[in-house]
Formats: structure tokens, C-alpha cells, sequence
């Protein structure tokens, strides 16, 4: 890993993961140091698994001033962290970490406020209702922005006797009334006013055809390829969609101004660079 002088001024930035070759955080964060006139920062993506990570961020030194992780990392990293933020504890995962002038680092999880904002920006604030497809990661996720904004109960479809205890399990942590279902019975699912599809990219797919006339709003968390086959189905039938990207890039906005200190992150030209790269892709 190449390093850059703190006395030069620049400053340092990463996505962390594994695979990573295709995310699309370089692009959002450059587009907003750009647009910042942060000319002396950089952003850049490094292959990094479980093992390597702890050699990794013992080898930063004072020029950096954040890292963003993605999968396997999410979870791995938090043991070498000198605090994380409630929102990170809740649900035991951090996608941001600070990194202080004095050398301490703490992480948190914009993934979940980032939800809430991409939904907030569709004119969806507070629901009665909500399911959530799949039981990763990203669905207890989910569950920690339902818990922000559903009134009611959230029935979770999964795979497994294992997921479904699993997904009871974070209800209960984060305070939300969890139900499960089969997910052979998940196209009942589009009879809420608020789906979240959390799987991954063709899982989906077979449901497309039974997305009902009129659905409430789809966040199908997927950004390539897209769009998915459920959300170009929801969208013929009038329903509104927030997508993969629209989550990227408003938790991305978030990491850029706790990262940079800028107190409002150009979350516009964000967007229109993720989408240019998309297009290219």
C-alpha cells in the first residue's frame, strides 16, 4: 500500500471489501470532493478480506481520514475500533470509520439512516405496515430504518426455520414487531404499502409477474443490474421505486461529511456520477 505524506496536505479515503472491483464508492466520493473543491483529497477501492484487514488498518497513517467497508468487513472491523456509534451497536455492523487527527477511530453505520433518507426523498416518512424480502445482512438493516418509521408490524419472508428465528431475533433487539413467512409465500408481500426486496441480484426475478395492480413502493437495494425485473415490473404497474443506487449514494453522502467536515454533501452530482457510471457499465 502506497502512502502519502501528511505534509503534502493530502488527504486519504477508501472502500474496503471483498470482491470490490465493482463498487461504485470511488465514484460517488470523487464526484463530491470534486464538487467540494477538495482537490488534495483522494478516494480510492482496496481488495481487503478478514484476514488482512487488521495489517491493513494498523498501516494508515495520519493522512487518512476515513475508509468505507462493504462485505466481509462490516462486522470484522469493529474489534479494532476505539468506539462505534449506537446506530453501528444495533445492528453489530459498521460501513464508516473516521479516522481522528489523534489517530483513534470510530466507526458507523450509515446504511441505516441512509435508508430512511432515500425513502424520505420518494415521500414514503411513515408506514402502517412493511415486508422485507430475505434475511442478510442488508434485512436487519432494513429492519433498523422500519423501526424508525413503520407504525406496525414487519412480516419477513425467508428461506429457512434458521433465518426466520434469526430475523425474530433482531425484531426484538430493535424493537419491531417481526413475522415471519415461507418465501414460497412471498408475493403476498406486494400487499403491503412498503416492500424492501434485500436479496441478491435475480432471486427476485421469478415474483415480477405477480406484483399486483397499483402496489404501494418497492426498495429493491440492488443497483447493477438494473433495473431488477421486480422493479421494472413495479414501475409498469404504477408503483414507486427506490433503488440500489438511490441508497448508495444517500449513505454515501453521509460518509463524505462526517469523512470531510462539510456540513452538506452534494448529493446531486453524487447521484448523476453513479448513474454515469452505471450507464457505462
Amino acid at each position: 500500500m502506497s502512502s502519502v505524506s501528511q505534509e503534502s496536505g493530502a488527504r486519504r479515503a477508501a472502500v474496503l471489501g471483498s470482491p470490490i472491483a465493482h463498487s461504485l464508492s470511488p465514484v460517488l466520493h470523487r464526484a463530491a470532493y470534486r464538487e467540494l473543491g477538495l482537490a488534495h483529497w483522494s478516494y480510492d477501492r482496496f481488495e481487503v478480506d478478514e484476514d488482512a484487514l487488521p495489517g491493513f488498518v494498523d498501516g494508515l497513517d495520519r493522512s487518512w481520514a476515513g475508509l468505507s467497508l462493504t462485505m466481509p468487513l462490516k462486522r470484522a472491523i469493529i474489534p479494532l475500533l476505539d468506539g462505534i456509534s449506537d446506530t453501528a451497536a444495533s445492528v453489530e455492523a459498521v460501513n464508516t470509520v473516521v479516522l481522528t487527527a489523534d489517530g483513534r477511530r470510530y466507526g458507523d453505520n450509515t446504511d441505516i439512516p441512509g435508508m430512511i433518507a432515500a425513502l424520505r426523498e420518494r415521500g414514503v416518512e411513515r408506514v402502517p405496515s412493511a415486508a422485507v424480502l430475505g434475511a442478510g445482512a442488508t434485512a436487519s438493516s432494513a429492519l433498523a430504518a422500519l423501526a424508525r418509521i413503520c407504525t406496525g408490524e414487519v412480516t419477513a419472508y425467508v428461506r429457512s426455520a434458521a433465518r426466520a428465528e434469526e430475523m425474530r431475533g433482531w425484531g426484538e433487539r430493535l424493537g419491531v414487531a417481526v413475522r415471519t413467512a415461507d418465501w414460497a409465500d412471498a408475493a403476498e408481500a406486494f400487499e403491503s404499502p412498503l416492500v424492501i426486496a434485500t436479496t441478491p441480484a435475480g432471486t427476485t426475478d421469478t415474483l415480477a409477474s405477480a406484483v399486483p395492480d397499483s402496489p404501494g413502493t418497492l426498495f429493491d437495494v440492488l443497483y447493477d443490474p438494473w433495473p431488477t425485473a421486480l422493479a421494472a415490473s413495479w414501475s409498469a404497474n404504477g408503483g414507486p421505486v427506490v433503488g440500489g443506487l438511490d441508497l448508495l449514494v444517500h449513505q454515501a453522502v453521509l460518509q463524505v461529511e462526517q469523512m470531510t467536515g462539510t456540513e452538506k454533501a452534494p448529493l446531486a452530482a453524487m447521484r448523476e456520477a453513479g448513474e454515469k457510471a452505471l450507464a457505462s457499465r
